[in-house]
């Protein structure tokens, strides 16, 4: 008699009572660990600077394929809870809806998958390995969670041929868009430096104000590239200028700005770090200020080709949910921007636009959908 099959919704809510707010545990790895370990997979937890991360594995390593899944429990802060109608960590149920931050974003996808892979390695044990590479560091700094769990994966022997990253990715309905790449993230953090004096006597100060306006404005309509045909165009965006200056007849020594670039395969982060100096210089020249400039880049651009992975997975989806998924680079970061660099991967999950609000939340059915969808990726991919 087969065992009964697990029930990801129930498993959605069991992670999302766990207050895992990043770089929180919350008990939401723990307890997927003992889900797991029970089904017979190998579970190592790879820790690293305090941050918890979980690699599961169930086969053996060797010659046989290797099907592997990324994701993360740990979530954004609740914010304003008194704005909640259902507690953020209650995993509470109305109607066909089930309420709690990372509903969404991204313990419904962890439990979807790891409830396929549960009933699938025990209904119909395949000729490889199925793996799952969880984090607790998504929402936060990322240096301590995929990537420590790639680190960890290339030091012991361990390998994913392909893997699916399970962030939400659909933008109206599930199955109308599957991620294979994004576009890269670079942020830019500048401080114009003048001289301060009385408004008054403007002929002995140097204001940094109108440098960094100048600037500002260059790097913000400069047009970066026209898009190709897998990228939007690049973009540069102003998200803050700080100066403090409580006085309205001082002239302040220092101004700050904070600019931030999402960009396509046309550009590399040290390129367009070179541009932005350069932008930089030629304003301090024309202004008589010093600009200095610090970048953090958060990710390069990527892409995975249209081909088998990506195939595979479409024809999961057009299956189980009848629709033709897009093929997209939209959107921000994601733990694939790592995995990239390990194998070929694409990202594919749930409905997106209820991530990080107040009451997120998730359709109960598109849990179960998207275990379907899991269940025939693996089942095709393992395929003799």
């Amino acid at each position: 008699m087969p065992a009964h099959p697990v029930d990801p919704v129930a498993l959605t809510a069991d992670l999302v009572r766990c207050n895992s707010v990043t770089p929180l545990e919350g008990g939401a790895l723990v307890l997927l660990q003992d889900v797991l370990s029970a089904a017979g997979f190998d579970c190592t937890r790879v820790d690293r600077n305090g941050i918890a991360n979980l690699y599961a594995r169930w086969g053996t390593r060797g010659n046989g394929k290797a099907f592997g899944f990324n994701g993360h429990t740990d979530v954004v802060p609740v914010g304003d809870e008194a704005a909640w109608t259902h507690p953020p960590f209650g995993a509470e149920v109305e109607g066909d809806w089930l309420y709690g931050r990372g509903a969404t974003d991204m313990k419904s996808g962890v439990a979807a998958f790891a409830a396929a892979a549960i009933d699938f390695v025990r209904d119909t044990p395949p000729d490889g390995a199925v793996i799952l590479a969880i984090t607790g560091d998504e929402e936060g700094e990322s240096t301590d969670g995929t990537t420590a769990l790639l680190d960890w994966m290339a030091e012991s022997g361990e390998r994913m041929d392909v893997c699916i990253v399970g962030e939400p990715t659909c933008p109206e309905q599930i199955g109308d868009m599957i991620k294979i790449g994004r576009r890269g993230a670079l942020t830019a953090f500048f401080e114009v430096i003048g001289k301060q004096g009385h408004s008054a006597y403007l002929h002995k100060v140097i204001n940094p104000m109108p440098a960094v306006a100048l600037l500002g404005h260059r790097l913000s309509t400069h047009v970066l590239d026209e898009g190709n045909d897998h990228f939007d165009p690049s973009t540069c965006a102003i998200t803050t200028i700080d100066t403090g200056n409580p006085a309205g007849n001082v002239i302040p020594a220092r101004t700050k700005m904070t600019v931030n670039l999402r960009f396509n395969d046309l550009h590399t982060g040290d390129s367009l770090t070179a541009w932005l100096r350069e932008e930089a210089d030629k304003v301090a020249s024309e202004t008589g200020t010093r600009i200095e400039m610090t970048t953090k880049l958060s990710g390069e651009s990527f892409l995975t080709p249209p081909g088998d992975l990506s195939s595979l997975v479409a024809s999961a989806v057009q299956a189980e949910t009848g629709r033709t998924p897009e093929m997209s680079t939209t959107g921000g970061t994601s733990d694939a921007r790592f995995v990239k660099n390990h194998c070929p991967v694409v990202e594919f999950g749930l409905v997106g636009h209820r991530m990080h609000q107040v009451d997120e939340r998730v359709r109960i059915s598109d849990i179960h959908d998207l275990k379907r969808v899991y269940t025939r990726v693996l089942t095709d991919y393992f395929a003799p």
